[in-house]
């Protein structure tokens, strides 16, 4: 594994998540190889063409010792790495989005990528789809060959979808009934929609459940951000029952659990995939209600899975919500059946990496000679 080195005091770093990912790594017996950090900034493209010409030399070093390397530069600041790829080399990007889906208005960062991808291809290099959302926005939008998508529809790990021995107690508020939604404090997120369609709901009587609404920043930020403080503006102007989190903890996703759980929402205004209605659907939690944006559309499908909603409509929003709260019990039940047998049978990502190298590189998923019969 090649990783850039991020400081501590950086606002990128995750203290939990590197504890985590070392775990994993120890557990792999895996190499890491650390790069330098670089000086401009990770989310600029300036910064990811110093990211990739660091990480394409170690990786040319490595491809060096052996006679067949793959290597796969995981999401955005990594598509770079096309001019790298040798004969010997097999080549794997896979981007979790866009600039073109999140900053469109930044054309240069939207043409950079652009351009990679297809330096990529044009070396025979391969372009991973977390859903099909995202195989028609890189085909249709970014100009990729589509023989050179291969699929790799994002899921759950076992680990993930396994019940957490510990449920931490619910906000007092939160006992009696609640509704969960969780997410990055950014507006793609669809928060403000989730708050004024729950006002609309409020407006028609009572029997609004209390809301969690975690709308986390970096673990490092002690300040609220601008975004968390309009959140809470809007909450108190409009008087909701609502426990505001801004900071993420294992209890959030814990709360799936618990028997208390009226629904799980969904509010997104942009999303290449979404992960949380299979979180969802592995707690059995539910129903969910998501609206369709992007690859929502694919796992929360109105009556089967869950109930769904027009992005960035509040009315739309609200009457899928009404329609959640208002399910019959058997019918609950059917839904989340349905949820459950979705992630199990088409969301397994152990999986779904195993197919997606079998295709590219069938020969990384051979037994090591060094290591037993584990795959190399």
């Amino acid at each position: 594994m090649i990783a850039p080195l991020v400081p501590e005091a950086a606002d990128a770093h995750d203290q939990r998540w590197t504890n985590e990912v070392g775990q994993t790594l120890q557990k792999a017996r895996a190499e890491v190889i650390s790069i330098p950090a670089i000086r401009a900034p990770l989310d600029s493209v300036h910064g990811s063409v110093q990211l990739c010409d660091l990480v394409g030399e170690a990786a040319v070093r490595i491809a060096d010792r052996a006679s067949r390397c793959l290597l796969i530069g995981l999401d955005v600041p990594f598509l770079g790495l096309g001019p790298y790829a040798s004969p010997t080399m097999h080549l794997l990007l896979v981007p979790r989005s866009t600039a073109a889906l999140t900053w469109p208005g930044e054309p240069s960062r939207v043409q950079w990528e652009r351009d990679c991808l297809r330096a990529a291809t044009a070396r025979g290099g391969w372009i991973g789809a977390i859903s099909t959302h995202m195989r028609d926005h890189l085909v249709k939008t970014s100009s990729v060959p589509r023989a050179s998508v291969v699929s790799i529809p994002n899921g759950l790990i076992k680990e993930e979808m396994a019940r957490p021995t510990i449920t931490p107690p619910l906000p007092f508020a939160a006992r009696a009934g609640f509704l969960l939604a969780m997410g990055r404090a950014v507006p793609s997120k669809g928060f403000e929609d989730l708050l004024e369609a729950l006002h609309l709901l409020k407006a028609r009587g009572p029997g609004v459940p209390h809301l969690i609404l975690a709308a986390v920043a970096s673990d490092d930020d002690e300040q609220s951000t601008a975004y968390q403080e309009n959140l809470g503006t809007r909450i108190h102007a409009y008087g909701l029952d609502t426990t505001l989190i801004t900071r993420f903890t294992p209890a959030i996703r814990a709360w799936l659990h618990s028997p208390a759980l009226r629904a799980v929402v969904v509010p997104s205004r942009q999303e290449p995939f979404g992960r949380i209605p299979l979180e969802a659907f592995a707690a059995g939690a539910g129903p969910v209600v998501a609206t369709t944006a992007g690859g929502l559309a694919q796992t929360v499908v109105e009556g089967e899975t869950g109930f769904t909603a027009e992005p960035r409509d509040p009315k739309s929003l609200a009457s899928a919500l009404h329609r959640a709260l208002t399910v019959l019990p058997r019918e609950r039940d059917r839904l989340l059946n349905a949820g459950t047998i979705l992630v199990r049978s088409r969301h397994d990502y152990e999986a779904s990496i195993a197919s997606a190298i079998d295709r590219v590189a069938p020969w990384a998923l051979a037994p090591s000679p060094t290591a037993g019969s584990r795959p190399r």
